[in-house]
């Protein structure tokens, strides 16, 4: 049916082609392969939608021009998907056609909902469809580091698909053979299994000599957390749970015991281990956010803008508008005081809480976080259900990217036009490292 339609219709299917797969995710082989089995299932699917007729063919039109400004990023395969298939809807029966849009404005698929006037990121957007390209790599490198022996029987494998980061009902054979360089499937026994290369096993062993290296780094993090958390402790369940967005080692919680100076375990009446602050410092209780007021202000009041409802035409003097510009423009309130006795649905409030999520996006590895790494801290936080509103209200500060059922917040500033960090960590120049191995099926 296909080579049917394909002969009927040439340029018609040449154009849609076209559509489909001009923007390329990845540079290798083994990414175009993916992009074209993409297409290959989006136009399967449509195949018995196009009606041959007697009108003439549609000419082509040359292929766009590259939306993202940097080449080196790859583009959002989920937006060229989109674009993709909303193509097509013209050449669909009416029936068709609202079925699709349907499924187009899915939360699962649909984008977040961002202020219209403010230009979408492309490079921000890049990097969200970079981690789920490299989900498997990461989430496998995890679990099989945390075993006793690197090694996992395919039969066991295939059942962990939540663990490894691969879909449901896949073969993990065909996510680990896309890295043969960082995996690899012995056969032990006659038995097919999953371990690790011996380039992945020294790459590991670099990362746990970085670790050690940041040990300091990451209790003092952990110790900014606690300060702007309320009463000063969380449990350590989320911490673990969330050990990734701030470069935690997996044994942390052994390291904090080592310092009871700064920390305490202890039992609450759930049964749940929860850390505690042991001593507050007055050195650290100073935000990004004070820093880059004491370094440049006028840059800092133009981060945030928090409105204020007044008419136009007011009487004012100069003074006065002064003192109007510091109520709507920089929030003066600390993450580091104690906003417990502020009144909600204020515009304080909404500064405290504002404050309360640059300060802890600014102590995560990579100055960004996933909403459900967000909403895990909400009663540390103090968040509310107005988060979405109260983030989106803030588009020079947080940009958000994803989709309406799982979306992530960015902090601008902390990004150049490249999508590269301002301020690199040593564990994200090893995770590029690790992704450029990742891309590579031999060396070079």
């Amino acid at each position: 049916m296909r080579r049917e339609f394909k002969l009927r219709h040439p340029n018609l299917y040449s154009h849609c082609h076209t559509v489909a797969l001009n923007s390329n995710f990845f540079t290798s082989p083994q990414s175009q392969n993916s992009s074209h089995y993409m297409a290959r299932r989006l136009f399967s699917q449509t195949k018995t939608l196009f009606k041959p007729s007697s009108t003439p063919p549609i000419p082509t039109s040359p292929p766009p021009p590259n939306p993202n400004p940097n080449p080196s990023l790859p583009i959002s395969p989920s937006s060229a998907a989109l674009s993709a298939a909303e193509s097509i809807l013209p050449f669909l029966s009416c029936k068709r056609r609202k079925k699709l849009r349907k499924k187009l404005s899915s939360p699962r698929v649909a984008p977040i909902q961002r202020d219209p006037s403010y230009r979408d990121l492309h490079f921000l957007d890049a990097i969200l469809d970079r981690d789920a390209a490299f989900r498997f790599l990461h989430r496998a490198k995890s679990y099989l580091s945390s075993l006793p022996s690197p090694c996992l029987p395919l039969s066991a494998a295939g059942t962990l698909y939540r663990e490894l980061g691969f879909p449901r009902g896949r073969k993990v054979s065909k996510y680990a053979d896309r890295h043969p360089l960082l995996f690899h499937l012995p056969r032990i026994d006659s038995v097919p299994h999953l371990a690790f290369t011996p380039l992945m096993e020294s790459l590991i062993a670099q990362e746990e000599a970085i670790f050690d290296t940041l040990e300091a780094t990451r209790m003092t993090a952990i110790r900014k957390l606690l300060m702007i958390f309320v009463k000063h402790r969380v449990p350590l369940a989320k911490l673990h749970h969330c050990r990734a967005l701030f470069g935690l080692p997996a044994d942390f919680r052994d390291q904090v015991c080592k310092y009871p100076e700064f920390f305490r375990v202890v039992v609450d009446p759930d049964g749940r281990h929860v850390l505690q602050l042991e001593t507050w410092d007055d050195n650290l209780a100073v935000s990004a956010l004070e820093k880059e007021f004491m370094s440049d202000e006028v840059r800092a009041r133009k981060l945030f803008r928090f409105q204020m409802p007044h008419r136009k035409a007011l009487p004012l003097d100069e003074d006065e508008r002064k003192q109007l510009d510091k109520v709507t423009t920089f929030p003066m309130i600390s993450p580091y005081t104690d906003g417990s006795g502020l009144k909600p649905w204020t515009v304080e409030a909404e500064k405290y809480r504002v404050g309360l999520v640059h300060e802890f996006l600014s102590l995560t590895l990579e100055k960004r976080a996933w909403i459900h790494h967000i909403v895990e801290f909400k009663e540390e936080l103090c968040l509310t259900r107005r988060t979405y509103d109260m983030l989106r209200k803030q588009p020079r500060a947080f940009y958000l990217a994803g989709t309406e059922m799982n979306w992530a917040v960015f902090l601008k500033h902390a990004y150049r036009e490249d999508g590269s960090l301002i301020e690199k960590d040593p564990l994200v120049g090893f995770n590029e490292k690790l992704q450029k191995y990742a891309c590579m099926t031999k060396f070079e």
